[in-house]
């Protein structure tokens, strides 16, 4: 069934129900369970429409790195990329780790994962940004209020059906042992991957796989994503020129600040608040996502 019929089906099975109610066959309590049903799947409809590009169908390679305030940044850094580890498998989507470099004591210093579903791109492509993190410190023996910094970026995960062209002259790679939790688990050979790309100077790391050869294709994938979207940001940047008005999505851009102890997580841009930020955390962000889209899209 598309979208369009189920919505259509919705909006016809409130109306007889509302026949049912007038002749004393049906509760209120049921004609405004089905009305607030059909009001929530027109809503959606209207969001999806908004993923109309051709790279919001893809999946996502979505990278977290720490900002300055060592462990407290580290920490912050964590807990974003859990959230969205907890989104993606919220949505059924497929979750995977390329990429860590843990904190010096705790948490991450940076972190990439792989978010494989369908339109997983078109719904995280608003989180790029810098997100910060307002709590009482979990560090600081005298407990108290810390401010913590974290950029995240958003990429298309290049498929089959988009084609980016590298010239292997162009690539250098190195190798290097798999940082892991210590024991079995380490890895004894050089098999993650590290590889530049000369014209562009994009560097990209993968420790995903125990094999070299499969961390060398993922990196090539990773490199195409980077790739594929630097060109799109280019395409952006032509569009605000004329669009000025709207917020780029650049390095210092912050756009979601998170107070935990006040429980409030607001989204600067939309202005968009909601008071549970342990659920925001848990991965909860489908409404944040939402509102960004229905915002800045056309």
């Amino acid at each position: 069934m598309s979208k369009y019929d189920e919505v259509a089906t919705l909006i016809d099975d409130t109306e007889v129900l509302y026949e049912y109610y007038k002749e004393g066959e049906a509760t209120e309590e049921e004609v405004d369970e089905h009305y607030s049903g059909a009001i929530e799947a027109i809503e959606d409809a209207e969001f999806r429409s908004t993923l109309n590009r051709p790279e919001d169908e893809l999946g996502v390679i979505l990278e977290v790195n720490a900002g300055a305030g060592g462990t407290e940044a580290c920490d912050w850094a964590a807990m974003l990329l859990r959230m969205y580890k907890r989104y993606g498998e919220r949505q059924g989507f497929k979750v995977s780790t390329l990429n860590l470099q843990d904190g010096d004591v705790a948490g991450i210093k940076s972190g990439e994962i792989e978010i494989q579903g369908d339109f997983a791109y078109g719904m995280l492509k608003g989180e790029n940004g810098v997100h910060r993190l307002v709590r009482i410190s979990p560090f600081n023996a005298q407990g108290k209020r810390m401010t913590s910094f974290a950029s995240v970026f958003v990429h298309p995960r290049v498929d089959s059906s988009i084609e980016v062209e590298i010239n292997p002259a162009d690539l250098s790679w190195d190798t290097f042992r798999s940082s892991g939790a210590g024991g079995q688990h380490v890895n004894k050979t050089e098999s993650a991957v590290r590889v530049r790309h000369l014209p562009s100077g994009i560097v990209v790391e993968c420790q995903k796989e125990r094999s070299q050869h499969m961390n060398r294709e993922h990196a090539l994938n990773m490199l195409k994503s980077r790739l594929y979207e630097a060109e799109l940001e280019k395409q952006r940047a032509e569009k605000d020129k004329v669009e000025s008005g709207k917020m780029k999505n650049e390095w210092g851009s912050q756009i979601r600040s998170y107070v935990l102890d006040d429980r409030w997580v607001k989204d600067l841009r939309t202005n968009f608040k909601l008071n549970n930020p342990d659920k925001v955390l848990d991965g909860e962000i489908d409404g944040f996502l939402k509102a960004f889209l229905m915002h800045h899209e056309d």
